[in-house]
């Protein structure tokens, strides 16, 4: 990078800076929520909130499909090498 060029865009630095921070928590965010262990815990407690008879079978399907359709995309982004 030149000095001129340098000078003109130390100004856009705390954007840049700014963009950098949001592009990292969104990496981290996105971590936690394709975890595949994290998904199957959650598969887990579903389990076993229905089996205290706090979800109806509904409920438990419609939860199961949810994080199944998030482990399936954890899988498709660790094999495309996204995460």
């Amino acid at each position: 990078m030149g000095l001129l060029s340098g000078l003109f865009t130390l100004p856009l630095a705390p954007v840049r800076s700014a963009v950098w921070i949001a592009e990292q928590i969104k990496r981290q965010a996105e971590g936690q929520y394709y975890d595949p262990a994290l998904i199957q815990r959650q598969i887990a407690d579903v389990d076993d909130a229905h089996a205290a008879g706090e979800l109806t079978d509904q409920q438990r399907d419609e939860l199961h499909e949810d994080l199944l359709a998030r482990l399936f995309e954890a899988q498709r982004r660790r094999q495309a090498g996204e995460m």
